[in-house]
């Protein structure tokens, strides 16, 4: 089996509302959808999301300008593909766009030896569960009133969902703290309650707020500081009991590296399209069980929950619907775990219909 063809398609997702998170304010998300066609009738699939199109172009050209050294390889040597690849992006650096563009190739890759083999990819990389926790992440937003929290809140719970995760970032730390309480009330001391604050705060009002948040046993209290002040992280996971969760705004395992000799983080929450991909994903949360640390997943719902399944120390999968409708299957809840497809590859396929309805 060889590599025939790179090929890509920009797409934009509508939201049904702008979402707004204390730093940013998103209207539709955008993605790259990757092919890697093995001439066979075996075709990978991997993609990358950015919120809003405007970027795509980037991703895109940096995609194709691995073209010339994947056309004709060997697509079951993704290791070595990886590194290649590695080394021919070193000028760019490795971290931002290039990093990315790498990530969809190895999805892709991934995705096309699994069905090649005819086997998914959890079973590839060993195995460890066929039902997964998963957290809704899809609502729970800065923009909605406490009422809104409420009802959305239950609503998830009526959906079958035993976790989820809400934002924060409001001016005034005492607002913040009621809206944590009000979701609390409404689900009750049974469902796992995450917050995140999309690195919207200083230190010291991290700790603050991070101190009067202590009361409600959030799960965790996800990137309260800006992703890069690593020192700051871990000033912040030092002074709060409740675990600090980050990591989807970092790169490859060692930028995981100098988190955990930082101590910035007690989850670490690899992204699959900026991690490196499949490849680096597993490294990243090798490195974590190796400190006894848990990993979880961010975005990428349905390629993630491959990699929830089959890593040990993996705890949620963090279910986010934006891209839910490029797939021709569905995610299966069940008592708030994410049944594991025994499909092929990811077990999830760009449905052309879907494809075609959101092409840019």
């Amino acid at each position: 089996m060889k590599i025939a063809k790179l090929s890509t398609i920009r797409a934009e997702v509508p939201l049904a509302r702008p979402i707004r998170t204390a730093i940013h304010d998103i209207r539709s998300v955008g993605a790259l959808l990757v092919f890697i066609d093995a001439g066979d009738g075996l075709v990978g699939e991997g993609y990358l999301f950015a919120p809003g199109t405007r970027q795509l172009g980037v991703f895109d050209e940096m995609v194709q300008s691995f073209a010339p050294g994947l056309v004709g390889a060997d697509p079951e040597m993704s290791e070595a593909l990886w590194r290649r690849l590695w080394s021919d992006i070193n000028f760019y650096g490795h971290k931002g766009i290039a990093v990315f563009a790498l990530s969809a190739v190895d999805m892709a890759l991934w995705d096309l030896r699994g069905k090649a083999l005819g086997r998914p990819i959890h079973r590839l990389l060993g195995g460890c569960r066929s039902l997964v926790p998963a957290y809704a992440s899809g609502g729970l937003w800065l923009g909605s009133g406490v009422d809104e929290l409420v009802a959305e809140a239950r609503s998830f719970v009526a959906a079958g969902f035993r976790a989820m995760k809400m934002r924060l970032g409001k001016k005034r730390l005492e607002e913040d703290v009621e809206r944590v309480r009000a979701v609390r009330q409404a689900i009750g001391p049974d469902v796992a309650l995450m917050a995140d604050a999309n690195q919207g705060f200083t230190v010291d009002h991290a700790i603050r707020l991070g101190r009067r948040l202590e009361e409600f046993g959030l799960a965790w209290f996800e990137e309260p500081v800006p992703a890069w002040d690593l020192d700051g992280s871990a000033r912040v996971a030092a002074a709060l009991d409740t675990p600090v969760a980050s990591g989807e705004t970092e790169y490859a395992r060692y930028g995981f590296r100098d988190m955990l000799k930082a101590g910035a983080a007690d989850v670490l929450m690899p992204d699959l399209g900026r991690v490196g991909g499949v490849s680096e994903f597993v490294k990243v949360a090798h490195m974590a069980d190796a400190v006894d640390l848990p990993v979880s997943s961010h975005i990428y719902t349905e390629q993630s929950l491959s990699l929830v399944a089959a890593l040990g120390n993996a705890t949620y999968l963090e279910h986010m619907p934006w891209f839910a409708g490029l797939f021709r299957e569905k995610l299966e809840l069940r008592d708030g775990m994410v049944v594991v497809p025994e499909r092929p590859g990811f077990g999830f396929t760009f449905d052309p219909d879907a494809v075609e309805r959101y092409r840019l």
